[in-house]
């Protein structure tokens, strides 16, 4: 399943940061490190992660690659959300029309 390689990468601290900072848009590894606990050498190895993952995408520009969230990487995990959201609601709303029939039956 798509989503269970995201749900994977989005398990480290580090690289949920990543996509946080992201979202304000591309960034090189070196901006992204200096906005991190961590170096250089262990961003390129969390960005790998996140791209195999299909979360995040790169491009070159010049001498620098700009790393960006990947368009609607996170949509299976979305989905998946979604799915699980409606199952519960469903069971929410099963259980309240039950109960309230047997409440109608006792009295």
């Amino acid at each position: 399943m798509a989503a269970d390689a995201a749900f994977d990468a989005l398990g480290d601290p580090t690289r949920r940061r990543i996509i946080e900072v992201l979202r304000e848009g591309p960034c090189p590894v070196g901006g992204l490190a200096d906005r991190l606990p961590v170096g250089r050498p262990a961003v390129s190895k969390h960005l790998k992660v996140l791209e195999g993952a299909g979360l995040v995408e790169h491009r070159s520009a010049g001498t620098r690659n700009l790393y960006a969230l990947a368009p609607g990487g996170l949509a299976p995990v979305q989905v998946w959300l979604t799915e699980q959201w409606d199952q519960a609601l469903a069971a929410f709303a099963a259980y309240v029309e039950e109960s309230a029939t047997n409440d109608q039956e006792s009295t």
